[in-house]
């Protein structure tokens, strides 16, 4: 795999597929309609993984690698999950399971004769869904949601006759069972015959549903039980969530409490010794694969002891006690017939691909994004070309190879170098391989997108704003900007009586746009849509800045140092912006957020226009300071630097723990330093911590500060 050169050509492309894989992830999780295959999202992942292996300074706060799923639906109440639920790192080869198992050991510092136990199951194709009981009552079920909010499925699960609605005596009192729904491929295949015969009859259009995966999560997260009911919806348990109490030290013997208590488990799930093991079971179940009643795309490994699985705890969005051993991508061959290009919120122009219609794995596929324009350039793709497409169980697979042409003459594609929706140039930064349309709000994709984003559930979540809407306010010349949604009441009385509107639903949605007149601070930043500053990395800023007018007041110190620097360093040219980004970075203070965040928000408040933006927008809404809650401990949003050898967990446990109590994990001593844990060899971070008055303690008082923290 080819890395990028430098810093600023790595960080441009994490950026890139920081947008990429969140865009994926909400279309997959709370849309129910992925855009790409399995292989395609799983390659997009493993990229950015690599990249940030070989950068790590440059792994940035809204990474990948610390989401999970994407925002809950809008029609489904939200609610918050007592533990979080998480998702799985994947390996792809017997040898990236073997390297899961050494990590395991390196992170517990086990003896290399210890042995370390698997159970392992098969990956199944179907929807997250926690059940939690009280009393031993069925009493809520959530979906994944984003991995931190779920969304209120409790009626819907109490039809699915695979969930015991009680558990027997002496099962504990609060418990949450967590596990997939799922369709049967036979089941789906009479689904989808039985919606056609009833379109048939009624002269409407069939809906079909493109797989059992989508069958299922549609199913499940219907307003009305009733069709849910309907649904041949099926459910296997594979795991927990909060639990007043936990039948069993190991995952096996969990797992067989959970069958007792009635829930099925797959007939597959076995104890594995060590990883060979698990890989024989692996081959099993990819050998029986196409026999099975449902869709699997890999096997799943856990660490069977629960006290290591305590131990490992997680990183980012998954845990590191467990792994997906993922399937090959399936193949097939179609013609490229025409390829499209698209503007996305961020001028983004992305070409998809107009495919002659092939089945993959059973599903009828016509569209595959291209990604960029380089991409295009190493496939040498072009219109008439027969390609061969990848897929693993979504519905858009990947062009991996363009087949020989013969003696065909087919043009090149060209890229445009205008966008195609408002003809402003279309450029790529350098260090990019996106290009990028440079209208801004003045694109009229740019501008609806950009309205939708600050809109969103992620964002602003104003009910009622939905795309029909904006367009019909922007056609109407009502908005331009986020500011002006809440200058919509002047258009009431407009409004009222036309197509679709009644005086109810106009005042229902004004009161929606009212009600974030106090908006949370993190999620406002984050609607405007600056690069590169997703919504984790919105609030990393606003748990260190508290307020907007302060990340504005941090805005105008990144410009002036941008201007001041060169002066400074008498420098030019990639040493000159090494040592910019750096000082960039150190002036933002927040672990994790990097200097192409300070570029970009210097970038913004740059220029006039968008400074109006805010401005604007401030008149309208006030939000209050932002607050966070932390687990109470003698280092909560205190900072603290490990050094030297930790004798009893590796470092990157004890970071763990001091994250879990609310601290910043800083790599250097600094005057911003609050405490250093020195374990033998600390030598100079110890040093320069003792001159500068910094509280130092030894790997014996750290664990003092934990314990006391509960």
């Amino acid at each position: 795999m080819t890395l990028p050169a430098t810093d600023h050509d790595a960080a441009a492309e994490l950026e890139r597929l920081a947008a990429e894989i969140a865009h994926h992830n909400r279309a997959y999780h709370t849309d129910d309609a992925p855009e790409i295959s399995d292989a395609d999202y799983d390659a997009l992942v493993r990229r950015n993984n690599a990249l940030e292996a070989a950068f790590p300074h440059l792994v940035r706060a809204d990474s990948p690698s610390r989401q999970v799923g994407a925002a809950p639906a809008a029609h489904l109440a939200k609610i918050a999950h007592a533990r979080p639920m998480m998702s799985l790192d994947n390996a792809f080869s017997d040898a990236e399971v073997e390297e899961f198992v050494a990590r395991v050991r390196r992170f517990l510092k086990l003896p290399a004769d210890e042995p370390v136990a698997l159970t392992a199951e098969p990956k199944i194709d179907g929807l997250s869904c926690s059940v939690r009981y009280e009393d031993r009552r069925l009493v809520r079920a959530l979906t994944r949601g984003d991995g931190a909010v779920g969304e209120d499925v409790t009626p819907n699960v109490r039809t699915i006759h695979d969930i015991p609605a009680t558990l027997p005596d002496g099962a504990p009192d609060v418990f949450e069972v967590r596990g997939e729904v799922y369709m049967e491929k036979a089941a789906f295949a009479a689904l989808n015959a039985r919606l056609a015969a009833e379109a048939e009859e009624t002269g409407k259009e069939a809906r079909q549903f493109a797989n059992p995966r989508n069958a299922a999560a549609g199913s499940l997260r219907q307003k009305d039980a009733a069709v849910t009911r309907a649904r041949p919806l099926r459910f296997l348990a594979h795991g927990w969530g909060e639990a007043s109490a936990v039948p069993g030290d190991t995952q096996a013997a969990v797992v067989a409490a959970l069958r007792d208590w009635g829930f099925p488990i797959a007939d597959a799930f076995a104890h594995c010794a060590d990883a060979a093991a698990a890989l024989a079971v692996y081959r099993a179940i990819e050998a029986a694969r196409a026999d099975l009643p449902f869709d699997i795309d890999g096997v799943v490994y856990k660490v069977d002891r629960l006290d290591w699985q305590a131990r490992l705890g997680s990183i980012g969005r998954a845990p590191r006690w467990a792994i997906a051993h993922k399937f090959p991508a399936e193949r097939a061959q179609t013609t490229l017939e025409a390829i499209d290009i698209q503007v996305g919120r961020t001028g983004k122009l992305t070409p998809v691909a107009r495919l002659t219609p092939v089945t993959v794995g059973g599903v009828v596929v016509t569209n595959a994004t291209l990604h960029n324009r380089d991409e295009i350039a190493r496939l040498d793709a072009r219109v008439g070309d027969r390609v061969v497409l990848q897929r693993a169980g979504d519905v858009i697979p990947q062009i991996v190879e363009v087949l020989p042409r013969g003696d065909a003459d087919r043009p090149a594609f060209a890229f445009p170098d205008h966008c195609p929706i408002c003809g402003s140039e279309a450029v790529a930064e350098e260090g990019e391989v996106d290009v990028r349309c440079t209208g801004g709000l003045i694109c009229p994709a740019q501008r609806l997108e950009r309205l939708k984003h600050f809109v969103s559930r992620g964002a602003l979540d104003i009910d009622g704003l939905g795309e029909k809407t904006l367009t019909e306010f922007l056609d109407l010349g009502w908005i331009a900007e986020p500011a002006d949604i809440f200058r919509l009441a002047a258009h009431r009385d407009e409004l009222v009586g036309r197509e679709g509107w009644q005086a109810k639903s106009v005042d229902a949605l004004l009161a929606a746009i009212d009600a974030r007149r106090e908006p949370d601070a993190a999620r406002l930043l984050f609607g405007l849509g600056i690069r590169h500053i997703g919504i984790v990395t919105a609030r990393d800023l606003m748990k260190r800045y508290v307020t907007l007018p302060a990340i504005a007041a941090l805005a105008d110190e990144l410009i002036a140092l941008r201007a001041d620097t060169p002066a400074v360093l008498g420098e030019t040219g990639a040493r000159h912006r090494t040592r910019l980004d750096k000082a960039l970075a150190e002036r933002i203070g927040v672990e994790n957020v990097g200097a192409a965040v300070g570029h970009a928000l210097a970038d913004f408040f740059h220029e006039p226009h968008n400074r109006a933006v805010w401005d604007d927008l401030l008149t309208q809404v006030t939000p209050p300071p932002f607050a966070v809650e932390t687990r109470a401990s003698d280092v909560s949003g205190k900072t603290v630097v490990f050094t030297g050898t930790l004798e009893t967990l590796s470092r990157d446990e004890a970071k763990a723990q001091a994250e879990a109590l609310g601290a910043h994990v800083a790599g250097s001593v600094s005057k911003k330093t609050d405490l250093v844990v020195a374990g033998p060899g600390a030598g100079s971070k110890a040093k320069k911590a003792a001159d500068l008055g910094i509280r130092v303690v030894d790997e014996a008082g750290w664990h003092a500060i934990v314990a006391a923290a509960g």
